[in-house]
């Protein structure tokens, strides 16, 4: 079958019948127009609204350290509050790199341009499949979505998956990189939850990739997501996030999560004003670090219920505000950031088409990296095992639409015609028979029988059929191989840091 990953090394293929269909999905390139949801003018207006917000008003920056940062930069401290002048800003964004490359274990992504890179669900408290209903994430939910991620080419980075509520937190970052580096060769996402278990995180991707730290500061080889504090806030968590990422020459997605109506204002210019300002205020910061340290374009805006104040993604609303970021980012020539987020409460028809409104939103606004394409379920609440297979369904459909066009003079079909004539079909043309095995994208999920053949074989929904996949490809998983004594150096620290007490998360 051609949507599971092929094999590398010792990777899991999934794969119900052979085929030679040659598909990439680990190289993903959208070839979709540009959705554009407002004038140029209005996007300068937004711009300018921003720079304004920034230089009157200012963000809370709560980290001692990143207003001394600032300060020293040009930017106007107050006690916490931190005003920026546009000259700074206008630097900033100067010095960030339109494009970059990321490293992974397996080889490297480009970030940026028009390529365009999946992402599993992360960060969620709770798992939930159809049959144990839903819980608190413990390590194997967390071990058994990093293997669904490693084991389909169309998801291209691991996330954090889902939290281990079973470990203790000064320990739960070690655990989960090991997972994340031992079981799955792709990029890899660090929380940045203090600068103790950041810095054992780095020390154990170097140990992973026999990296010394110069090695290791010279290229991206990781990422984070830093979340602003909206309304205009940079907590410390973050602002240490950002110092440490930025320093390291690593990847920072800086997303503030301004929902309109909430902590955003109603309207969804107003929010892009504000998300366009938390996140040039997150990008002034790793700029001052280090000039030139790769940064995403974070957007994550959505509006409310206005009746419960509930976040509602999948909406008219959401669409929009991605077209506006896909347009912010591209005036400020930065790589952005999306999501295929839903509200659902099952893995059900609601959930497909919440999550497709908000992907299609991602891809024609011209989103780079979208981030919980497979498995967020809950409004972000909860991680699905069931709705992971059926969003990978989804964006193996995505994939195929960035798939190259085969074209020759074959593709024409002017010989099939001319034997099939008028009133005739192609069914057993020379043409067809050449094809037929591998001319289209063959269903993983979907069923395609008939009402009598489905009937008959127990008329299952794709939710049922999900739920046997999901436990399928965890069975057939085999992690990749690794380099002789990797392994013992990454147990050999992780034991070494546990009996010193770990690193507590910093709030």
């Amino acid at each position: 079958m051609d949507h599971p990953a092929r094999p590398r090394r010792r990777r899991t293929r999934v794969s119900a019948e052979p085929t030679t269909r040659p598909v990439d999905y680990r190289h993903l390139t959208s070839p979709l127009p540009l959705a554009k949801g407002y004038s140029d003018d209005r996007i300068g207006e937004i711009h300018a609204a921003a720079l304004t917000v920034l230089q009157e008003l200012g963000v809370q920056v709560n980290h001692d350290g990143a207003r001394d940062i600032l300060a020293r930069a040009g930017a106007l401290v107050a006690g916490h509050q931190v005003r920026f002048g546009h000259d700074l800003v206008e630097a900033a964004i100067a010095s960030s790199p339109s494009e970059f490359t990321l490293t992974g274990g397996n080889g490297t992504l480009r970030i940026g341009g028009r390529n365009t890179q999946f992402l599993p669900v992360g960060g969620p408290p709770y798992a939930m499949d159809t049959g144990r209903g839903k819980r608190s994430g413990t390590f194997e939910d967390f071990r058994n979505f990093i293997r669904l991620a490693q084991s389909f080419d169309v998801i291209h980075m691991t996330g954090p998956s889902v939290e281990p509520q079973d470990i203790a937190p000064n320990l739960r970052h070690l655990r989960m990189m090991r997972v994340q580096v031992l079981d799955a060769d792709k990029p890899t996402f660090v929380y940045a939850r203090g600068a103790g278990q950041v810095a054992d995180s780095f020390e154990i991707l170097r140990l992973r990739h026999g990296l010394d730290e110069a090695a290791f500061h010279s290229r991206p080889h990781t990422y984070t997501v830093i979340n602003t504090n909206s309304p205009l806030i940079l907590d410390v968590p973050m602002c240490q996030g950002l110092i440490d990422f930025a320093a390291a020459g690593q990847m920072c997605i800086i997303t503030p999560f301004t929902l309109s109506g909430a902590m955003a204002p109603v309207t969804i210019p107003g929010a892009l004003v504000q998300q366009h300002a938390e996140m040039l205020a997150g990008l002034v910061l790793t700029q001052t670090v280090r000039s030139g340290a790769p940064v995403v374009y974070g957007g994550f805006t959505s509006n409310v219920d206005m009746k419960s104040g509930a976040p509602a993604f999948g909406t008219p609303e959401y669409v929009r505000a991605c077209w506006g970021t896909g347009q912010l980012a591209r005036l400020v020539d930065l790589p952005w950031r999306s999501s295929a987020s839903c509200v659902s409460n099952a893995p059900d028809a609601q959930s497909i088409w919440e999550t497709q409104m908000s992907l299609w939103g991602a891809l024609t606004g011209g989103a780079n990296i979208v981030i919980h394409a497979a498995g967020w379920l809950e409004g972000g609440l909860s991680a699905s095992y069931e709705k992971f297979i059926l969003d990978i369904e989804q964006l193996q459909h995505m994939a195929e639409l960035m798939q190259p066009v085969r074209w020759d003079a074959d593709e024409l079909a002017l010989d099939a015609l001319r034997e099939v004539g008028s009133g005739g079909h192609f069914f057993g043309t020379e043409h067809t028979m050449k094809r037929y095995r591998t001319a289209y994208y063959a269903p993983w999920v979907s069923d395609w029988s008939n009402y009598g053949q489905w009937e008959e074989t127990g008329g299952r929904t794709a939710t049922e059929r999900a739920h046997d996949l999901w436990q399928q490809v965890l069975a057939r998983f085999k992690p990749p191989d690794v380099e002789p004594g990797t392994v013992e150096a990454i147990d050999a620290f992780i034991a070494r840091r546990v009996e010193e007490g770990g690193a507590a998360p910093v709030s």
